[in-house]
Formats: structure tokens, sequence, C-alpha cells
């Protein structure tokens, strides 16, 4: 297979043809770089304008993962080589990946993404900016930014706040993982479909007869494969979050942060999925877990581009911040697994402090013009 990070196809569909996006780099689990978050926006710019081209197939390659997120070690690179100042790759990489985010977000053209494997960080950005979202038996989803002390960003602010319930602050503070049907049921996927059928998938995008319209592409995508749903769904894992849901809403009903947080993390339970939730906040960083409460707090009524424009302010003060980096340390450079927080518990970190995370940086937010 080439070398590129990312490869390009324009696959023959009836008269005109369909857009095929690898990530392609397996041995990161498709983490993503600047350099492939350019070519995607450069790519789906060109194929928006593009009249031949009728829909958009996205997939990892691989078996392991679509997206496993952002290459966290080039960002950490980046904070620690200008401790308190602007972090010039960690900065601009998420400015143009929460710009390529927002393209997808509202893209015309159908996009289906085929979510399979590791979908995390910016790999569920991705994913959840399609309009057309599979998912399989193989799928596992986290957003677990606590324990490396980021928040959940490329547009988690907003797909977070339109879960059921508080399951999105529950997924956001834990870094709770979930499959396809957790997925589908909280909104950040639409179909399961067995991982087997994917090769019929993409032939009978192939066969169809594509309008010049894009509602009416959209609409001949669900025909497609709204059959392989229906016949793929006695494999659909058990779900973990429409189950727990009750003890969620319960969890994260709190006077404040503080004892939601409390809730949690004192929660005893023999269920296996409650007690990892539970012990993965006990170890993350205390202070992150105040600004992702905060930033799905202020961002709840925002929209999608309110949402995006938050998120770089707030990532911008991340990576500044020796928080991050520190995190980062612990968990992917040394792995020691024992980050030393700059507070042993929320409510020890000074409401200042805190603010200063939501307080703009510069004179003009990079996603002003979005």
């Amino acid at each position: 297979m080439s070398e590129a990070p990312v490869l390009f196809e324009e696959l023959p569909a009836g008269a005109r043809r369909l857009g095929r996006i690898t990530l392609n780099v397996a041995a990161t689990l498709n983490s993503l770089t600047l350099e492939m978050v350019d070519l995607l926006q450069a790519k789906l710019d060109a194929w928006r304008d593009d009249d031949n081209i009728a829909a958009v197939f996205i997939e990892g390659a691989g078996e392991k993962a679509f997206c496993a997120g952002g290459d966290v070690q080039a960002l950490h690179q980046s904070a620690v080589s200008t401790p308190g100042g602007p972090c010039d790759y960690a900065e601009t990489f998420f400015a143009r990946e929460y710009r390529m985010n927002y393209a997808l977000h509202t893209y015309s053209k159908p996009i289906i993404c085929w979510g399979h494997g590791i979908v995390m960080g910016g790999g569920l950005g991705v994913m959840a900016g399609c309009s057309h979202r599979v998912v399989t038996e193989k799928t596992r989803i986290a957003m677990p930014e606590v324990t490396i002390a980021l928040f959940p960003d490329v547009g988690g602010s907003w797909f977070l706040n339109h879960m059921p319930g508080r399951s999105g602050l529950f997924l956001a503070l834990t870094g709770a993982s979930i499959n396809a049907a957790d997925a589908v049921y909280t909104g950040i996927a639409d179909r399961f479909i067995a991982s087997e059928r994917k090769p019929d998938v993409l032939a009978s995008l192939q066969q169809q007869q594509w309008q010049s319209t894009a509602s009416a592409n959209h609409a001949l995508v669900r025909h497609v494969l709204r059959p392989f749903a229906q016949e793929s769904a006695q494999q659909v894992p058990d779900a973990q979050v429409e189950p727990h849901l009750g003890v969620i809403n319960r969890l994260c009903d709190g006077d404040d942060v503080h004892e939601i947080i409390d809730n949690i993390v004192s929660l005893e339970s023999e269920d296996p999925w409650l007690g990892k939730a539970s012990a993965s906040l006990a170890h993350g960083s205390p202070l992150a877990a105040l600004w992702i409460s905060r930033q799905l707090r202020e961002m709840r009524l925002a929209s999608l581009k309110e949402c995006f424009q938050g998120e770089i302010l707030l990532a911008t003060n991340i990576v500044r911040h020796p928080e991050f980096a520190e995190g980062v340390r612990a968990l992917l450079i040394d792995k020691d697994r024992n980050p030393s927080w700059q507070y042993r518990a929320s409510r020890d970190v000074p409401p200042a402090e805190l603010d200063a995370f939501f307080a703009p940086p510069w004179d003009e937010n990079p996603l002003a013009d979005l």
C-alpha cells in the first residue's frame, strides 16, 4: 500500500464518482497529524466543488482502528518546547483540525464514515462530523482526555451536550469506553453494520444512479445502508450507556461539579463498566475535570460554530499549561501512569486559575471566520 498518510481515490459510480478516503497510518492506529489534517481539508474542498463527485466514503487502514485520535506525542513535544508560551505546532494543529471538523459537519454532499475498530479523540471528531456514520461489532469509542489533562474537543462540546440525559457529561468526565450500540443510542453514529459487509456496501454505493442534488443523494445513501443494517441487527453488541442511564443521571446530579466528581469517584459497584469509569476519573487530572465540566456547561446552548470557537480558546490555553505536558508524559511518554497533578482534588483549584483557561489568549479567535 502507498506510504502516503492519507489515500484518495475516485471510484466509478454510475455516471458519477464516489470519493474514497483512507487514513493510512495503521502502525499508529491512523492517528492524525497536521499533514493529514491539511490533506483532508484540501481534498474535501476540492470534492465539494467537483460536480462529478456524488458522495464521499472515509475509512481507516487496517483492522484495529478507524482513527485513535490526534498525534498527542507531537502536541506534547510542541508544548514542552515552549513552556508557558505559544506552542506553534500544537496551536496550528488544533485550529486546522477544528476547521476540518467543521467542514465535515457542514458538508453538503453525503459523507459515509466506516467507524470500525478504535475511534477515539480526533477520530471521533472526524466520525461525528460525517452525515452517515456506520459502526461495527469491533467499534470502540472513547474520549479519555481527562487522563492526559485535555478535554473532549473536536466538536465534543457539541455532540456530548446532545446526548441523552447526563450521559455526555459522564462520558466526558470519565473517558468511559463505549461500543457500537452506545454510539447509536447517544447519537454519534447512525447505523450498525457488520464489518464483513463493507465490500458489499462499497459495491452497492458504486451501483447507484446518483442524482444532481445533495438531498437526493443523501436519500440514496440511506437506501443503500438501511438493508445492511437490518441484516446485521443480530450482531449488535450489548449496550452499556442505555442500561446505566438511571445510575449515570443520579451520579451527575450534584449541587456542583465537585459533588458530581465525588459521586462518581466514590461509586462502589460490581459492574465492570461503571467501576472502570469511576477509576478513570479518580486517576485523571482534577483540574481537567473542572475545565471539562465548565466547557460543556458554557457550550450547552451554543451553535456548532461557537462550540469550535470555544474549543480553540480552551485548547490553546491548555497546551500552554504544564498540566497537559505532565499528563501526556505519564500516560504516553514515560508510561509510568503516575502523573504529578498540580492539585490533589477539584476543590483545591483556585477559581481564578480555572477562569484563566476561559480567557482569550489572543486578540482574535483563529476560527472567527467559520
